[in-house]
């Protein structure tokens, strides 16, 4: 299993929830305080959504790709390292509610992505120090 994680700032989350429930027709698969997210099976899609400020626009947090398994992430920090991107690798780190290992690039406009895998459920929502930013996985 593969998919594109898509991850977005939602100023009212309650909407946002209700909205992305009637278009992709499910309800999210995991809902916490000032988080929810949908796994989709079709079209193959990670939609992320984070609780931002009071009244502002929906932006782009970050870009993932979900992977199955910690070798695949080896495998991709590996092609990614050879491709001459500059990556920064994180094991055991909880994000987004989940304990993950993952490995973050970042794209020509500096769009932080990540390659990642979901290892169990995590009680907080964390910090990555990735990137630099405010992005939701991402720390100073």
């Amino acid at each position: 299993m593969s998919r594109v994680q898509l991850a977005l700032n939602v100023a009212d989350l309650a909407a946002s929830v209700e909205f992305y429930s009637r278009l992709f027709g499910v309800e999210p698969a995991k809902r916490r305080p000032g988080y929810a997210n949908f796994a989709l099976t079709e079209p193959p899609l990670k939609l992320v959504l984070i609780e931002g400020e009071a009244g502002q626009e929906t932006r782009l947090d970050h870009l993932g790709v979900e992977v199955a398994t910690t070798e695949e992430v080896t495998a991709a920090t590996a092609r990614l390292e050879e491709a001459g991107l500059a990556t920064f690798e994180e094991n055991d780190t909880s994000c987004c509610y989940a304990l993950q290992d993952k490995v973050w690039v970042h794209g020509p406009g500096k769009e932080p992505w990540e390659i990642y895998v979901v290892k169990a459920d995590a009680d907080r929502m964390g910090k990555s120090g990735a990137l630099a930013g405010d992005a939701c996985c991402t720390g100073s």
